[in-house]
């Protein structure tokens, strides 16, 4: 199983989207500042996440989901939580 993730730093708002095998290990990574990428704009809280059977189906969806119509996507899916 693969997961496609979105998690919002709590220091600055934005948005990181990922993908992982596993997602549990992957937000640890994340919070803990392992990830280079990321390590600065740490905590963060995971917001959305998807599961795919496939690697190729979530590296797609993984791909989508950094487009205009990607984030305008989860902007209309997540709009009440992003409200709070």
């Amino acid at each position: 199983m693969y997961f496609v993730y979105v998690l919002r730093s709590l220091k600055d708002n934005n948005f990181y989207t990922g993908l992982t095998g596993d997602l549990k290990k992957r937000l640890t990574e994340h919070n803990e500042g392992i990830t280079k990428s990321t390590q600065h704009r740490r905590p963060f809280e995971l917001i959305y996440y998807e599961a795919c059977r496939k690697h190729k189906d979530a590296l797609h969806r993984e791909k989508y989901l950094k487009t205009t119509y990607g984030k305008r996507f989860l902007k209309n899916r997540l709009m009440h939580d992003l409200l709070n």
